[in-house]
Order: C-alpha cells, then sequence, then structure tokens
C-alpha cells in the first residue's frame, strides 16, 4: 500500500501538477525522486495541498544540501566549470553583447531602458534587401562607416537611426546593423563629401501609415544628408562587391598653379637639380613683389590671379598619365609594388575649364577608376606639383616603377565622391525588367544616380561646394598647404624638377632613417575649422600637428578598409 501511494504522489508531483511540469525539463536521478518524496512530511496531504508542495520540496531539498547529499556535488561542479577561461567564441558572444547594448543607449532616450519591454512587441513586417541612395556632407562627421563607440559621429549611424525612428528598421533589429546586412558602395574618410552613395541592407518597404516612406526617412535626417530614393535589389546584392567602378571630383583653387616663390626651399630645390646652364625667368605673378612680403598681401593677388589657358593643357597633358592599368603603390601608403592590390585601373580623368566663384578661380578634376587607393589625393598633389614646377609629364612613369617616392597628399577639403556605378549589375537584371511594371514583385530597377540630376545639383551647390568655398575664403586652407610644400628643403620632394630625373636621395629606402622628412600635417585633413583657426592653419613652420614618420606601418588589411 505504502508504495502505492508512493507512486500516486510521484505521479502528482512530476505530471499532474502544472505547476511542476516545467521540472520535467531537468534531468534527475530516479534516486533523488525517492530520496526527495520521502523528505516530505504527511505525503499525504500533499496530494490535497498541492500549492504548499512547492515550499516543502524547496524546504527538504535545503536540508539534502545540509545534510551532504549529491546535489552539493552538482553545484561544485558546476562552479568549477565557471571559473574555466572563456573559450574564444564565448569571449566573441560577450563581445557582441556589448557592442548590442551600446547601440541601444544610441536609440534610447535616457530613463527607457526598461520601458519596451513592457510594452507589447509591434507585429513583424517583411524586410526586402534594398539599395540606398544618398548624399551628404561630410564635414563635422567622422567619415562614413559606422563605428560602435556611440561618442562618434558618422553618416551610416545618423542614417540607420533615422530609419529605426521612421520604422524602416524595426526595433528588433535596431541594436545591431549586422542584423539587416548593411554594407556600402564605397567608404569615405572624416570630412569627404558624398553628392552620391549607395547602402545595402534589409530595409521594411512598406511601413503603416507612411504613405512616402522616403520623405518620412528624410524628416528624420539633418539637411547635410539626404535619401535620394530606395531600390529593391537582388538578396545577394553586395554594395562593395558588386559596385563596377567610382567616379570622383577634386576642386582646387587655380593660383595653386603658381610656381613657387623666389627664395622658398623648393624654388631652391628646382635650382639645384636643374640641369648645368638651366636659367629660370621669374614667373609674372613674382616680379613685382618683395620676397620678404607677408602671406597675406601674397594670398590677395593671389586670389586674383588667373591661370593661363597653356597651364590648363598641361595639367591635362599630365593627367592622362594616369589613364589605364598602373601600379599605383606610390600613390598611398604602406603598398609595394609587388602587391597585386596596388595595380588599379583610371577609366578617365577630365579637367573642367576654369570658374571663378566671387573672386577666386576654381578647378575641377573628375576621376573615374574601377577602385582608389587609401589618400588617392596624392594624384592630383603630383598632378599639381608637376604642372607648376616645369617637371616633365614622363615623371608620372617613374612613379609607377619600384622605387619608393614621397608624394604630399591634398587638402581633403576638395575631395568629393560623386557616385558610385553598376553598370554590370544593371546589365544582369534586364530580364528581370522586360514585360514587367514597377509594382511586380519580381521586377528590380537600374541603379542610376543621373536620375536624380537636379537635386544632387541643388544639394551639391547648397552643402558641399558652397561650404568649400567658405572655409577657403575664411581660413585660406589651400594657400596653408601650398606654404608647408614651399618651405620644405629636405630631398623628399627633389624629384620636382626640370629634368624628370629622380634623384638618388629622393629614393626611400625600407628600413633607412631619411635626413628631414616631410612631415604631413593633420589639419589639411579636415573639412571644417572652428572660428579663429585661420592665424595657426596658416602657420606654415607649425608643425605641432605633422605626422610621425610611420605611415608605412599600416597592414594590409586595414588598407582595405580605408579604400573607396
Amino acid at each position: 500500500m505504502s508504495a502505492l501511494c508512493m507512486f500516486h504522489h510521484l505521479l502528482w508531483r512530476r505530471i499532474l501538477n502544472p505547476l511542476s511540469l516545467h521540472q520535467l525539463r531537468q534531468p534527475i536521478r530516479l534516486s533523488q525522486w525517492f530520496t526527495r518524496s520521502l523528505t516530505i512530511d504527511h505525503y499525504p496531504f500533499a496530494l490535497m495541498q498541492s500549492d504548499q508542495s512547492e515550499p516543502t520540496l524547496k524546504r527538504s531539498q535545503a536540508e539534502m544540501l545540509e545534510d551532504g547529499a549529491s546535489e552539493p556535488k552538482r553545484v561544485k561542479s558546476s562552479r568549477a566549470s565557471s571559473e574555466r577561461p572563456q573559450s574564444k567564441k564565448q569571449k566573441k558572444l560577450e563581445k557582441r553583447s556589448d557592442r548590442r547594448s551600446r547601440r541601444r543607449a544610441t536609440l534610447r532616450p535616457d530613463g527607457e531602458e526598461h520601458a519596451e519591454s513592457l510594452e507589447p512587441k509591434a507585429p513583424r513586417l517583411p524586410k526586402r534587401q534594398c539599395a540606398l541612395l544618398i548624399g551628404y556632407s561630410g564635414a563635422g562627421y567622422n567619415g562614413m562607416q559606422m563605428q560602435y563607440d556611440t561618442n562618434v559621429k558618422t553618416i551610416e549611424g545618423t542614417l540607420f537611426n533615422a530609419l529605426v525612428k521612421a520604422g524602416a528598421v524595426s526595433q528588433d533589429n535596431a541594436d545591431d546593423p549586422v542584423k539587416v546586412n548593411l554594407g556600402r558602395a564605397a567608404r569615405t574618410d572624416a570630412g569627404v563629401h558624398a553628392a552620391g552613395n549607395l547602402i545595402s541592407m534589409k530595409i521594411i518597404t512598406q511601413v503603416p501609415d507612411v504613405p512616402d516612406l522616403v520623405a518620412r526617412i528624410n524628416e528624420e535626417l539633418p539637411p547635410e544628408i539626404r535619401l535620394w530614393n530606395f531600390l529593391r535589389v537582388q538578396n545577394s546584392f553586395n554594395a562593395r562587391g558588386v559596385c563596377d567602378s567610382r567616379k570622383y571630383t577634386y576642386f582646387f583653387p587655380s593660383y595653386l598653379l603658381i610656381p613657387p616663390k623666389p627664395g622658398s626651399g623648393l624654388h631652391k630645390i628646382i635650382l639645384n637639380q636643374a640641369p648645368e646652364g638651366y636659367e629660370q625667368q621669374a614667373h609674372p605673378f613674382w616680379v613685382d613683389i618683395s620676397p620678404e612680403s607677408s602671406p597675406d598681401d601674397d594670398m590677395r593677388r593671389k586670389r586674383l590671379w588667373r591661370v593661363s589657358q597653356d597651364v590648363v593643357e598641361k595639367l591635362r597633358e599630365v593627367a592622362n598619365k594616369f589613364v589605364g592599368s598602373h601600379n599605383f603603390h606610390n600613390f598611398t601608403v604602406g603598398a609595394s609594388p609587388k602587391d597585386a592590390s596596388s595595380r588599379r585601373v583610371i577609366r578617365e580623368i577630365e579637367i573642367a575649364d576654369p570658374v571663378v566663384y566671387g573672386d577666386t578661380e576654381w578647378i575641377a578634376v573628375l576621376l573615374h577608376g574601377q577602385s582608389f587607393m587609401f589618400h588617392q589625393r596624392k594624384m592630383i598633389a603630383a598632378l599639381i606639383l608637376i604642372a607648376r614646377t616645369g617637371t616633365p609629364a614622363e615623371v608620372i612613369s617613374e612613379l609607377y616603377g619600384i622605387r619608393q617616392l614621397f608624394i604630399p597628399r591634398m587638402p581633403a577639403l576638395g575631395l568629393l565622391l560623386e557616385y558610385p556605378l553598376f553598370n554590370s549589375y544593371n546589365k544582369k537584371t534586364e530580364p528581370l525588367r522586360e514585360n514587367k511594371t514597377p509594382e511586380d514583385p519580381e521586377y528590380r530597377p537600374t541603379i542610376d544616380f543621373e536620375v536624380h540630376r537636379a537635386e544632387i545639383d541643388k544639394f551639391k551647390q547648397e552643402f558641399i561646394y558652397s561650404g568649400m568655398r567658405a572655409v577657403e575664403d575664411r581660413d585660406g586652407i589651400f594657400d596653408a598647404w601650398i606654404r608647408t610644400i614651399d618651405s620644405y628643403v629636405g630631398n623628399d620632394l627633389s624629384y620636382f624638377n626640370p629634368t624628370g630625373k629622380i634623384p638618388e636621395e629622393a629614393v626611400i629606402q625600407m628600413g633607412v632613417k631619411r635626413p628631414n622628412p616631410f612631415r604631413e600635417r593633420k589639419r589639411f585633413d579636415a573639412t571644417s575649422f572652428p572660428e579663429g583657426s585661420r592665424e595657426r592653419i596658416s602657420d606654415a613652420a607649425d608643425l605641432g600637428d605633422a605626422e610621425a614618420d610611420d605611415e608605412l606601418k599600416l597592414d594590409k588589411k586595414k588598407l582595405a578598409e580605408l579604400e573607396g
């Protein structure tokens, strides 16, 4: 009889009592069942008062632990396992969890961390892989790519937050962009602008009560970032991998083409490297100016100077040397001439006729390439320095050779990403547009920024060009840069000379410390400056923000991430 009662008791405790159903998932030995049930006082009453059985069971478990039953051994084993060193997978999961918590902090106002858990979740809406066509002014932003440091302001971070607020990204995916497969066609550095760029990601294209999703997202974006449109693409679409080529434009004042000031460091280098009997005639701009004239006096005259058509044609002659497939290892940092990644294809370079804005004349250089190396601004610097020093255009071919040479980089202020191109993808998806309408679920539109040309041009004039010109007019960024070039007296720039030959002292030897290397100024990597900073910016002798001579320490993976 007692055995039958015990069986009934176990049946009730483990199966019939709904409060104990969760315990069935926990592995337990049969001997423990009998041990626990026998420790319950007056077990027949447990059948009638099941609500008291749980505390009684907890009490009996505690007593068992005190009596030294088998449970303590399991607890000790668990404690021992927790003290083991974490595996790489566990560390990776903890790191991802930490990133998500930081992302949540950027998306929720203070004090609302627990509010969402109390509210019912919104119904799940379908996501679709889309291409987001955007434009932005990079001034005040720390580059394009989203960073997990919540204090860093980026273009992608601002856009992602706007998508969440507009309902295009659900709250479930708001803590981690990886969930929506976020990618970009071109990465831009801090302060660099883009009239057109493309982000690929999964978004909710049909948001309830939102008839115009593009307009709704733009409402959440600051005016210096615009969404031109979003387009449905293939599920396998990857912005960076599918992109065929990219177009960039670089703007600079034409006065950068004035030859170095007589008596300056670069002027002396030209004379020292010139062949015997070479006589350099003074440029008309410097004829009536004293060598002791102040930078401000020179600047006022430079703004009124206008470039001749002969110099523009010289620029175009040099620019044509960039077109084609070449080894651009000297136009980046840390690259070897033996690296396959150093070979790039430039499809076209177009130099527009000069245009005057205000008092200053500007020149635009349009570069169309399959891809560009990190610090592609070095290409424009080489172009300008060759033209203003009378160096033969053939020196460009020497820069493609195996010898390592230094090329300074232009200020970031003049660089603009026009837009990426996707010609191969558009051709591949042609069958998905034949005999179909945009309302068809299988329809895939072409990716073409030119469709939005009117909006893009208006945006460029209002938020990009006007900002460039305003900063230059106020702070004289380009003049400060060219004076740091002209004041240099070392050997790094000695190959800019009338002979077109590379002096041995200009060649950089790996592991050999060179005397008086040229130091880049970090100030020229910025595109916006606080009021009152003109004096420090224009000081060519100020080396307070000069970069250390350790650019070559960047590894290949880092360089690949920084390329556009």
